[in-house]
């Protein structure tokens, strides 16, 4: 089972300065979180969701003559 963290320990983790970002992710929907009574929760692997589906990767060039 995943711990489950605050908003504010996951904030450093989605690489957010605050909750803000955090808190705007889980009223979007865009990460998995867990309500447990009136407080909300973010499990550990959500984050390594999140993180890994909005990875960019780098555009592989050819060499330059």
């Amino acid at each position: 089972m995943d711990r489950l963290l605050t908003v504010a320990q996951a904030a450093p983790y989605l690489g957010a300065g605050s909750e803000r970002m955090a808190r705007r992710l889980i009223a979007q929907r865009r990460i998995r979180f867990v309500r447990v009574g009136r407080n909300v929760r973010i499990p550990e692997s959500a984050i390594a969701e999140y993180v890994k589906a909005n990875t960019v990767q780098p555009i592989a060039r050819g060499r330059a003559a």
